[in-house]
Formats: C-alpha cells, structure tokens, sequence
C-alpha cells in the first residue's frame, strides 16, 4: 500500500461543498464513509492482502494535517505568493509545476504546534469496523512536515528555526503512532518524497511542495536533519511494521516535470533509517536501476500510478523475478510506485485504470506466489 486513491465525483462534489459551507460536517462524513466502504470492497475482491482507506477523507497527503493540529493553517500555493518575501523565487518554483497553484494546499504554521485531534486514528478505527484486512495508515514524515509548515514570514513568531519546529513534530508524531499502535495499525507508512529534491536537483529547486522554502543548508546536512528526526520517530516501537516512502514527484502524469535519479546517493541515508520497509517507486525508469537496502524489506513499485498504460502480470512479473535476485520473498512487498489521487482535486489517474493496475499486480502476485509458497511476493501484495 502507498496511499491515495481517486475520490468518487461524488466525494469531490461534497467536499467543496462542505468548505463553502453549503454542506454539514455531518453529511460529508455520511458520504466519505460510504466510499471508504466502496473502496474497501473494491481492494478486497481484488485480493489485496493490505489495505488502506485511500485518504479519500484528506485534502492531500500531508496538508490535511492542518484540520488537526492547533498552530497550522490550510494556504494555497497562490494564498502562499502573497506571503513569502522573495516572491521571484516562489513565482519561479510555481512554474516548474504542471498545475495551477491554487489547486495545491500547505500546512503552515503559524503558531505552537500540537495535536488538536488525531491525525489518523479515526480513519483507522473505521477501517477496522469494515474490513478483517490489514490496515496500513500512511502520515507525513517528519521532515517533509517540518519543511512544509516552516514558512519563515509567519512562522518564526513561534519557532526562530525550522529545527525549532521540528522538535514539536516529532513530538506530535510519535504520539500518534502511539495511538495507531495501540489501536492496532499493521503498517504505518512515513511518506518522505522531498528528500529525493535534496540528491537529484544540484541546487535547483524542483518541487510540488514549498517544503522548499525551508532549505537553506548544504543538502548533506539537510539528510542528517532528515535521518535524525525520522530515527527519533520511529525508534522504540513494536507491534507494527513502520516503512518509509521516498518518490520523485506524483502530481502530474506528465513524466517530463518530476523529478530523475537512481536511489544511488540515498543509499547510506536509507541504511541507516530504523524503519523496517522502504516503499519506492521502480515501476519509472526515472528511478533507475533496482539495488539492495541492507536489513531492509522493500516495497516494490511495480504500477506506474500517472500512465494510462495498464501493466500486464507478465511485465509485473518479470520485474519481481529481478527483485528477487536482491531480496528473499519475505521480504519483498508489491505496490504502486505512488498513490493515484496526489491531491483531491487533481488525481493523476482514473478509478478504472487504477483498479485494472492493481489487478495485475495481484495477479502477478498470485502467479509467484506458486514459486515461492507461502510467503512469496503475494503475500504482500498492497493497495494503492
């Protein structure tokens, strides 16, 4: 499992309707639990070991967090312009982008930072009501949450640095996988996407985050910030699997935008990581050539979420025969690279291709699963 999924037209339509407040809090809710159901339904007749609920309930995947955490406000990328100082470099990282910039939400923070409510635990605990699967909760990690919200015009009223801010989020999140765990979580997911901007870019920012805002050190340094934090997280716990996931962008089907590089450089970096699985994109050749991460399992993205062509099982599966040189099958998980519904109103796929996506990933899954019984490859064969 990554994460996101395309939300029904429905879901869309009630969700803007609710933020004009044309709708009741009530009546979204009513509405985004039934396409949870759905969704649960549809990854189950699939045959979907692991399942999510497709954060069919958030904005993005990392600005939702703003509904739930006191001292952090919801902005656009336009809302945004009008508020940094150097709006030429802001204008400029805008225009790498293959969306409109009031499309994209941002948590910034403008205040103390706690958790007003949960980020996560009520999507989990209907989940649970509704399925007998698995459950993986995806969250943002926390050095993408720290570089996001940090905005320097209006957050260092409350945290003079960024690293300032990133002691309150490590803070916030290990109480929430304290609260997922205990509630009974299978697999929580970090998402990290931004750290591939440190290693691929050479200095240039190129991201679909203003997380870039708040990169000012040499990127060796921002990697120690990163594996610090993330080690902080996630250290000391048990009674859940905890990944990590790193991609190169997923905001538009147009390949040409996002970000190209081999996990290579990364490599020290993700060995280091106390996380038990890293969830990364191989299904572009953006990513480069497939390589081993000492003690770790691997997700394997093996579906490009963003192109309309469907990957057959035989395509699938040739790529886990190569995987399988690297890894043993128990532990080797198979997924999308990324999720297919990045921002709520932009998705980079249709429901339809997904799903045809992700029925041949089980069914490649399936068809390893008699070479390598019984805990190959489809043992673990995750959702979007």
């Amino acid at each position: 499992m990554v994460g996101s999924w395309p939300r029904p037209m429905e879901l869309s339509r009630a969700q803007h309707l609710e933020r004009r407040g044309d709708l009741s809090e009530i009546d979204c809710d009513r509405i985004a639990d039934q396409a949870v159901v759905d969704l649960l339904r549809c990854q189950e007749d699939l045959g979907l070991d692991i399942v999510t609920d497709g954060e069919l309930r958030r904005d993005n995947f990392y600005s939702f967090v703003a509904d739930r955490l006191s001292g952090v406000v919801s902005m656009t990328l336009a809302e945004m312009l009008d508020l940094v100082h150097d709006k030429a470099a802001f204008e400029q990282l805008l225009q790498t982008l293959d969306v409109p910039a009031y499309s994209i939400s941002n948590p910034v923070c403008v205040g103390r930072v706690a958790r007003r409510q949960p980020l996560a635990l009520p999507e989990l605990r209907f989940v649970q009501r509704h399925t007998t699967r698995p459950v993986k909760v995806p969250l943002p990690g926390p050095y993408l949450m720290t570089r996001a919200m940090f905005v320097p015009e209006v957050t260092r009223q409350a945290y003079p640095t960024k690293e300032d801010l990133a002691e309150d989020v490590v803070t916030l999140l290990r109480e929430e996988i304290g609260d997922l765990i205990a509630n009974g979580a299978d697999f929580i997911q970090l998402d990290e996407p931004v750290l591939t901007e440190l290693v691929f870019t050479q200095g240039r920012t190129r991201t679909f985050m203003c997380a870039a805002l708040a990169a000012r050190k040499d990127p060796a340094e921002e990697l120690e910030l990163a594996a610090s934090l993330i080690n902080r997280v996630v250290d000391g716990w048990e009674g859940a699997r905890i990944g990590l996931h790193v991609c190169r962008g997923n905001w538009s089907p147009d390949e040409s935008t996002l970000l190209r590089g081999s996990y290579d450089p990364l490599k020290p970096f993700f060995e280091r990581l106390r996380v038990q699985q890293l969830v990364l994109e191989y299904a572009t050749d953006r990513a480069g050539d497939l390589m081993r991460f000492a003690g770790k399992e691997l997700g394997l993205g093996v579906v490009n979420p963003r192109s309309s062509h469907v990957e057959s099982a035989d395509e699938i599966r040739r790529s886990v025969e190569r995987a399988l040189r690297l890894y043993p099958p128990d532990k080797l998980f198979l997924n999308p690279d990324c999720g297919f519904g990045t921002f709520s109103n932009r998705p980079v796929n249709t429901e339809d291709i997904a799903r045809r996506k992700l029925q041949s990933m089980v069914e490649a899954a399936r068809a390893m699963r008699t070479t390598f019984p019984p805990s190959g490859p489809a043992a673990h064969t995750a959702s979007p």
